[in-house]
């Protein structure tokens, strides 16, 4: 279900060029109206297309006031419940208010190394340009444990 702004939440990023939702969002569907001739509501974000959200959460996580939000499905959260994160340097919380009233919170790590520190090619073999550029040698290596039989030619 796609994601709406509160817009009694919202400051629009205290009138930055971009907000952070618009920032963050991967299909560009985040937009200040800054005159609030698009919404009604001036210095306020809204998702201009919401049928095309793809429910990624990057904006309802980034957005510092905590103004958007996300209509669930059913089978994630129940009928009138709420889901809400906060994130922090270290840290994402995730709120969920039954509609009951009930609340439970998750704790998690953003990171679980110090930022930088990283190395992918770790205990990997260095590449040998040579043989990248043989193209029958693709499959003849034991690289994967399935029968390689069925790649290569006897």
């Amino acid at each position: 279900m796609p994601t709406y702004v509160r817009t009694e939440k919202c400051d629009g990023c205290k009138g930055q060029d971009k907000t952070a939702c618009m920032y963050i969002c991967p299909h560009d569907l985040m937009r200040l109206d800054k005159d609030g001739s698009e919404t009604g509501h001036a210095m306020k974000a809204y998702n201009q297309e919401p049928e095309q959200c793809w429910e990624c959460y990057s904006c309802v996580k980034i957005c510092p006031q905590q103004a958007i939000e996300c209509r669930h499905y059913a089978d994630v959260v129940p009928l009138g419940a709420q889901v809400q994160p906060l994130r922090g340097s270290e840290s994402i919380m995730w709120t969920i208010k039954f509609r009951n009233g009930n609340l439970k919170r998750f704790k998690f790590p953003t990171r679980t190394t110090p930022e930088g520190s990283a190395d992918p090619y770790k205990d990997k073999p260095s590449i040998d340009m040579a043989e990248i550029a043989e193209h029958g040698s693709l499959f003849t290596k034991a690289a994967h444990s399935c029968d390689m039989s069925q790649f290569c030619q006897s």
